[in-house]
């Protein structure tokens, strides 16, 4: 923008005569000097059209699409997963009853990691954090009354994320829908694991195959059926702020890229199935600036360095949630308040797709009333507010345009840092990403505990500690015995020698060059335990093991 009235000189005399400087610093979330005041001149002269252009187009600052929410909002869900499959499909079938716009399945941790509800390293856990499924039994209860052909399905399994797929497409078939007609997204970004939550099975170079192999099968079957989501999420809970957790999620997002290209898969066939889950705070105008950045410096990346033609690669797809480690088990109803502001970063930052948690999560599996409270206020959000009348509301702004440009470089800025090093992957063996990630967390957790970041009912505006007096959920101890006894039931039942076939083929195809899809989808319908599959896999790719030096 014109800056020849010498407005940058006059805010420095301004500055000066007003003793702005003697005024309390202040900083971003991810450590950039927040000025007191934002002029044109803070913003650069890049020209109108190359750093904003209009929604819809190139570079995609205000939005991927020319309308955004004026006809339609985001996608409205909640994260469901809960007991067993038969809680858990209560649970969907109540949900979508109530306008959430497809099942967003939580798998529970013996699920995500491979093991069998009835392993000893399962004890305790078995639908714990989410639903526990074994087998495709669990698959076919869960969707009963949600047919495929008319809903989209988000699959959070991670480490187990092509299984997870390979059990939609078997279920697709006993449905009689055509796998070309599936829509919804599998989790399927373990490098974020490495780093963040440690749902980890195999070392990074094998799950990088195994993501290269999701990706390649829906490609050639699944095109409407997106099989990687990148994540942020499990990078933010893990310490990184809000540059990092883009930059390192990005790293990750060319690794999977790579591997499918080096398959001979030409770009445009691959970015356009790649999308992301971030988990903003809420420091929502913030948000909105990096996730404005992140558009920009995605289609700028496709068509410069990787050659894209097609402006469908260049579409920087994005769904998130805030972030549990914003919620707080004091005054946990002030969590209400924290979830719908940090909801509104990501509207005004342009999200495709919202989660949000409900305000009981610090410390349980959200009840139904929570769940529903949660979904409640993105509808509010979405058709009260008046946040879907115009597209990119803070575009202009001088303060939001200067912290996209900012943050538009720090995430360059990391981005280098991590090709310094050779790329993701030789990063997360050396455990350098998860070393700057767990100083940034102390270096919060320092900020928290002198009072320096401000946290209301936890460090500062403390009220008397009072009995909580709402209803929290509890797990039906029978759903882990049902759960049990189906495991029980169907390995009586199956046909032993067709899973013993089936697995000995996933390990021979593990162990060439083949694609493993289809070996996974043979296996799950001869109903081949989640716990097979996964011991079958470590035999053939190992277990990665966390460097002892990260921390």
């Amino acid at each position: 923008m014109d800056n020849s009235d010498g407005l940058a000189e006059k805010k420095r005399e301004w500055a000066k005569r007003r003793k702005v400087d003697s005024l309390p610093a202040s900083r971003t979330d991810w450590g950039t000097p927040v000025d007191v005041v934002y002029t044109s001149a803070d913003i650069g002269d890049n020209g109108y059209m190359e750093a904003l252009g209009l929604p819809g187009e190139y570079p995609y600052t205000r939005g991927i699409y020319p309308g955004m929410y004026r006809a339609n909002p985001w996608q409205i869900r909640m994260y469901t997963g809960l007991g067993s499959a038969e809680d858990t499909n209560r649970r969907c079938r109540y949900l979508v009853a109530q306008g959430n716009m497809g099942v967003h399945l939580a798998f529970d941790l013996p699920t995500q990691v491979g093991f069998d509800s009835d392993s000893p390293q399962a004890k305790g856990e078995v639908g714990q954090v989410g639903v526990a499924v074994d087998t495709l039994k669990e698959f076919e209860i869960i969707f009963k009354g949600l047919p495929l052909d008319k809903i989209a399905s988000t699959l959070n399994a991670n480490g187990m994320g092509p299984v997870m797929l390979a059990m939609y497409v078997a279920l697709a078939e006993k449905q009689g829908v055509p796998v070309s007609q599936l829509r919804g997204v599998v989790v399927n970004d373990v490098l974020s694991e490495y780093v963040g939550r440690g749902t980890w099975i195999f070392p990074p170079k094998p799950t990088l195959r195994l993501a290269g192999d999701a990706i390649e099968y829906c490609i050639k079957y699944m095109p409407s059926f997106n099989p990687i989501t990148v994540r942020g999420a499990p990078l933010r809970e893990s310490g990184a702020d809000s540059a990092q957790e883009l930059g390192y999620a990005f790293a990750n997002a060319f690794a999977y890229m790579q591997n499918v290209m080096d398959r001979g898969i030409d770009v445009d066939k691959v970015a356009p199935m790649i999308n992301f889950f971030f988990a903003p705070s809420i420091q929502f105008f913030e948000e909105a600036a990096r996730f404005r950045a992140a558009r920009r410096l995605w289609a700028r990346t496709m068509k410069e360095k990787y050659g894209a033609r097609d402006p469908a690669s260049m579409l920087f797809r994005f769904s998130g949630g805030v972030d549990g480690v914003f919620y707080r088990t004091q005054e946990p109803k002030n969590n209400l308040i924290r979830g719908a502001y940090g909801l509104l970063g990501m509207i005004l930052g342009g999200v495709q797709g919202a989660i949000h948690p409900a305000f009981d999560e610090p410390f349980s599996t959200p009840t139904k009333e929570s769940a529903l409270l949660a979904l409640r206020t993105q509808q509010i959000l979405a058709y009260e507010t008046g946040v879907m009348k115009t597209v990119d509301p803070l575009g202009g702004s001088y303060y939001i345009e200067a912290l996209t440009n900012r943050m538009e470089q720090d995430i360059l800025r990391i981005l280098k840092e991590v090709e310094a090093i050779g790329g993701i992957v030789p990063a997360i063996e050396r455990g350098y990403i998860q070393k700057m990630c767990a100083q940034n967390a102390f270096r919060i957790s320092q900020e928290e505990a002198s009072g320096e970041r401000i946290v209301v009912g936890v460090n500062r505006f403390q009220g008397k500690p009072q009995r909580r007096r709402f209803r929290i959920h509890r797990l039906n101890p029978k759903s882990v015995e049902r759960q049990l006894a189906r495991l029980k039931k169907t390995r009586a039942e199956r046909d032993g020698a067709a899973v013993n076939k089936a697995l000995e083929q996933l390990r021979e195809v593990a162990n060439s060059n083949e694609n493993v899809i289809p070996a996974l989808v043979q296996a799950v319908k001869a109903y081949a335990t989640v716990g097979e599959i996964a011991s079958t896999l470590r035999k053939v790719y190992g277990e990665f093991r966390q460097p002892s030096d990260t921390f």
